[in-house]
């Protein structure tokens, strides 16, 4: 299994109890990680969770890829990110079509990197869905889709 993102239990915490949170809205933590197979080996998505059924509605699962964005390089590392999200995707459309991937972003790296035209570009092209969270309060701060 490979190492976990330095943020990881952040992102987990601020997905537990986050405004509005996964658990007041009946979300819940299923898999840590998720692991997905395909002809190159298993893959592992940070996180899997399920939002516990309601009476009116079906159930709604999410895998989400944690990244911190830590390293030196920004775009080698939305790069590397880039290509784990359209792998993972790709995996989990054909194991569960129903879960919806999205990528978890610091906020401070959305707001000087993510709202770069060209990255906003291929985030529109590649349809990626973005959580963007605080890394030291453990706040998440926005759905993006």
């Amino acid at each position: 299994m490979p190492a976990r993102d330095i943020f990881h239990n952040a992102v987990k915490r601020c997905l537990r109890r986050a405004t509005p949170t996964l658990e007041k809205e009946g979300w819940k933590i299923t898999h840590d990680p998720l692991p997905v197979s395909f002809e190159l080996g298993d893959m592992y998505i940070d996180l899997g969770a399920e939002k516990i059924l309601a009476a009116e509605r079906e159930g709604e699962k999410i895998a989400v890829e944690v990244k911190s964005f830590f390293k030196t390089s920004v775009i080698s590392e939305f790069h590397t990110a880039l290509g784990q999200f359209i792998n993972y995707r790709l995996a989990l459309s054909e194991q569960e079509p129903d879960r919806i991937l999205y990528l978890a972003v610091p906020i401070d790296t959305y707001t000087s990197f993510f709202t770069i035209r060209l990255v906003q570009s291929i985030i529109k092209t590649y349809q990626l869905k973005l959580i963007t969270y605080q890394p030291v309060t453990e706040d998440l701060v926005e759905w993006i889709n």
